[in-house]
């Protein structure tokens, strides 16, 4: 099955999200990632046999107690590989970032001795918002500040990815909810 590891914002922030993206100057064809599915992904697992995800689960469990709930916000929008050149639309955190990193961090470190190597480029926190059809796309980078609110990182969630004709479909394999308090 394929899997990953990510942070979902609560649905109000991914409804505003969609609808920033909506409004995007942008030129060229883009499929718009849809709310359900705006995400922040830690660590992306690939095809992991189902024997296997009892393991993933279990080293996900520590998570709870070393990691508190802490507030992000989104910071602008930006495209990959470059605005000129935009394959992938998407919205950056600027406040929570830190705690995003040593999130993904601490997923990689539990995840490697399993076999899932790390990334070999810096995490950078941002929520896919839309995919180039076709040719490259380009964005006009909006300089205001997105009209989305900032929420609360309260868990962490290991995610089940089916894909289809129609995109992908997530479900919730396993949820860590981020301790309150640390002792």
């Amino acid at each position: 099955m394929r899997a990953f590891v990510a942070v979902f914002p609560p649905p109000e922030v991914r409804a505003a999200l969609a609808r920033a993206a909506r409004g995007l100057p942008v030129t060229g064809k883009i499929r718009l990632t849809p709310p359900a599915n705006v995400h922040l992904t830690l660590k992306f697992l690939g095809d992991v046999p189902r024997e296997d995800l009892a393991g993933v689960a279990e080293a996900l469990e520590s998570l709870r107690e070393r990691h508190e709930p802490f507030e992000a916000g989104i910071s602008g929008f930006g495209a990959f590989p470059s605005p000129k050149k935009a394959r992938v639309l998407w919205a950056g955190v600027g406040e929570g970032a830190d705690g995003l990193r040593a999130l993904a961090r601490d997923v990689e470190e539990s995840l490697e001795p399993l076999g899932f190597g790390r990334e070999g480029r810096a995490y950078v926190p941002h929520l896919t918002l839309g995919r180039a059809r076709g040719r490259p796309a380009a964005l006009e980078v909006p300089e205001a500040t997105p009209p989305v609110p900032g929420f609360h990182v309260r868990a962490v969630e290991l995610v089940e990815s089916v894909l289809g004709g129609a995109g992908a479909r997530y479900s919730t394999l396993a949820a860590y909810p981020l301790s309150e308090s640390r002792d």
